[in-house]
């Protein structure tokens, strides 16, 4: 592979201006794409084959003008007992009539007529039916739903539109764009000169352009949730800095030994270029993997987000070697590029041949960080080894605390509609009116299904936690009937999924038709569960693909196993910080979160996917740089701290800078993408700096000879990926050994 990718890299640099005017031209026909064929995404996270859905999909076979959307307008008066008096119940008149008449509703529910008012009679809940799902209901019709009440609200009242039909995609924000400028400041650090800061984060963006593009372009023939654009927008920006990064660090390095810029980038795109394509690779598996769990709305996100990952991979190997072309020297500070380039003139395509530049190859300097911090590290290997597993130990502790949901308006941003109405709900009948559960009966015939309703009544009102059942509403046909049940707890109460386990317990056994529980709670409930239980077989999937691509990689039995069990030690501290502070509320004022709640449900699984990637990635810069000195001549000790010493630089940069773009994502209002944002950036901060330059030289020293103990019958099955590059460095060797 890697002899391969040196010819694509001498190849693109070669053919710079070609290569970039594709690019542009890819970029452009991806952005006319998504801005002629991008749909609409989706806010709702359905799950075939739960009894919520089975539910939802009878109501709109059979029952569909109870199958849309529903909105809750939560109604303040001024004062205790107006509502009863005849100026109140004319203003309620008014709002209901309002409410009924607005674009793409079919009714509005009177609360005067159903009992919706609070005891006090100062509060009352108006159901809005809408047509069409929430997916389907436009922005101009959920405008006019928002602004409802203008009339009730300039006699004092307070009136609060809320509801599952306000469910959005997640603004992005100018916030996040810090993470970018940090990054942007880390490269300039790291580089020492703008110009290859500069193409580094262009490369990126050009790459992120291309990748999201696509994807909004294929959002008018596939289904997308709200939160899979944001996902491949913090992923791909991160992998495709630091891809271009690696490349980039390398090709410098390559100038500084006296190598001519073409010979310089080929040889970059082989080794680093090699490392790259092999994480982008483990990123992509990770992320496709997700489709084995079975859930669609999840394929979908990891799907979206293998594909910018990919593009970022593709941009890195071709266009990036075009970018150092075009840089020349410049790449490097000014008080290098004398030494590098002699009295060279900038590079054109007059100077791009293969002979050696007059300067030597600097001494190499140890005395940097990475080689200070290696050599303390190996030296203190066991105290390093305890402390660290202590400390991650500790940080884990809340994980087995963890609960997981989909969120629900009580946890959304203070001041915005969801959160208001929600409050304003709570504030007057309770938290169970925020989360109400809906009852599905069908019979075969209007007659058993009339008969199955008293039942189901009566088994409803007799189950604990259960405040309220509503009327029933029965379809035209009389075959199918919808009650609404409201629970004494809210949305997430562990009470209120204990209920919705009972519920469905009591009413099994009803005779002649089916009754299914459903509702915006028990999809919830639902989903949470579903992914619950994949979770434990997608992350023995993502430990066993680590051992064995580390096998392929490093051709080593201890250093895989070493890489999984590093990789669970970040995951588990991951999840105990991400607990502690969304779920438990611990610093939750620091990320700017108003209310401490479960997690959302598929954060973990994501966080597994993505953060193996990473971690992977990580290893792979660190650990073949040591294999590599290793297998040169030098001690177990020695390539271990050499590996480090070359790696550190890079790998800290690297992980700087995913932290600043997932960092940037913690600033956003939406608490999802608060909660994705952080638990990335914590994630790659433990492993980069805990796992893969702490505790991995410190065992690596440990193993000594023994990490690259592999049985001959194995190494004999296994194929040579060569991903560090030594077999392109010995033909290189043989073709011309005085430049090497």
């Amino acid at each position: 592979m890697a002899t391969l990718l040196y010819r694509l890299g001498r190849g693109a640099l070669r053919r710079r201006r070609l290569v970039v005017a594709l690019w542009l031209v890819v970029l452009v026909a991806a952005g006319l794409a998504a801005a002629t064929l991008r749909g609409p995404t989706a806010s709702n996270f359905t799950m075939p084959g739960t009894e919520s859905q089975r539910a939802l999909d009878l109501l709109a076979e059979q029952f569909p003008a109870a199958s849309g959307a529903t909105g809750t307008i939560a109604v303040k008066a001024p004062a205790d007992g107006q509502l009863a008096s005849p100026e109140g119940q004319a203003v309620v008149k008014g709002l209901v009539q309002e409410a009924a008449t607005l674009p793409g509703v079919v009714g509005a529910v009177d609360p005067l007529q159903v009992g919706a008012v609070s005891p006090d009679g100062r509060y009352a809940l108006v159901q809005v039916q809408f047509a069409k799902g929430s997916d389907g209901v436009t922005d101009e019709q959920r405008t006019a739903y928002e602004n409802v009440g203008a009339a009730a609200e300039a006699q004092g009242w307070q009136v609060a539109p809320g509801g599952e039909v306000l469910g959005g995609e997640p603004e992005v924000g100018s916030t996040e764009a810090l993470g970018v400028l940090v990054a942007a400041i880390v490269l300039f650090i790291t580089f020492g000169s703008l110009v290859a800061a500069g193409m580094t984060m262009l490369n990126a963006l050009i790459g992120v352009g291309v990748g999201m593009a696509g994807l909004f372009a294929l959002s008018g023939v596939i289904e997308l949730t709200s939160t899979a654009p944001i996902l491949a927008l913090m992923l791909g920006l991160a992998v495709g800095i630091d891809y271009s990064l690696f490349i980039t660090s390398r090709h410098r390095q390559n100038l500084l030994d006296g190598l001519s810029p073409e010979e310089a980038v080929g040889r970059a795109v082989g080794t680093a270029g090699s490392a790259v394509v092999f994480a982008g690779a483990t990123v992509v598996i990770a992320l496709a993997g997700l489709a084995v769990v079975n859930i669609p709305f999840l394929t979908v996100m990891g799907l979206a987000a293998a594909g910018t990952v990919t593009v970022a991979v593709l941009v890195a190997i071709t266009l990036q070697p075009a970018l150092l072309g075009f840089a020349g020297h410049r790449v490097l500070p000014r008080r290098l590029r004398a030494g590098a380039a002699g009295a060279a003139a900038p590079v054109d395509d007059a100077n791009l041949d293969d002979r050696p530049e007059a300067a030597t190859a600097p001494a190499e300097d140890q005395s940097t960080f990475g080689f200070r911090w290696a050599r303390l590290v190996t030296r203190f290997r066991v105290p390093v080894i305890l402390l660290g597993l202590v400390g991650l130990g500790l940080l884990a502790l809340p994980t087995p605390d963890m609960r997981l949901a989909l969120p629900d308006p009580s946890t959304a941003a203070v001041g915005s509609p969801q959160r208001v109405s929600s409050d304003l709900t709570t504030e007057g009948f309770g938290p169970g009116f925020t989360g109400r559960l809906a009852v599905v009966v069908a019979g075969d015939t209007p007659e058993a299904t009339s008969a199955a309703v008293p039942q189901v009544t009566t088994l409803l009102q007799g189950t604990e936690n259960v405040l309220a059942v509503a009327p029933p509403q029965v379809s035209p046909d009389g075959r199918t009937a919808l009650l609404g049940v409201v629970p004494k707890t809210g949305p997430t109460d562990e009470a209120t999924e204990t209920l919705v386990n009972q519920i469905r317990g009591s009413v099994r056994e009803i005779p002649n038709a089916d009754v299914l529980l459903t509702g915006v709670t028990a999809v919830g409930i639902d989903v949470s569960e579903k992914l619950s239980d994949a979770l434990p077989v997608y992350l023995l999937l993502v430990v066993g693909l680590s051992v064995l691509l580390l096998m392929l990689v490093f051709r080593s039995v201890l250093v895989p196993i070493k890489a999984a069990l590093g990789f669970l030690l970040t995951v588990a501290a991951t999840f105990g910080i991400t607990v502690g502070v969304f779920q438990q509320g611990h610093l939750a004022d620091l990320v700017g979160l108003d209310t401490p709640a479960p997690l959302i449900s598929f954060l973990p699984i994501l966080l597994i996917g993505i953060l193996f990637g990473l971690a992977m990635d990580y290893e792979v810069f660190l650990v073949s740089r040591m294999r590599e000195d290793y297998v040169h001549g030098e001690t177990a000790r020695q390539a271990t701290i050499s590996g480090m010493g070359h790696g550190a630089r890079v790998v800290t940069a690297a992980a700087l800078i995913m932290i600043s773009v997932f960092g940037g994502f913690v600033f956003l209002e939406d608490p999802v993408i608060k909660s994705m944002g952080f638990a990335l950036a914590i994630g790659v901060a433990i492993d980069a700096f805990v796992v893969r330059m702490t505790i991995v030289p410190a065992v690596m020293s440990l193993l000594g000879d023994r990490a690259w103990w592999l049985p001959r019958w194995l190494s004999r099955v296994l194929p040579n990926v060569d991903i560090e590059g030594e077999k392109l460095r010995t033909e290189l060797n043989d073709r011309a050994p005085s430049r090497v």
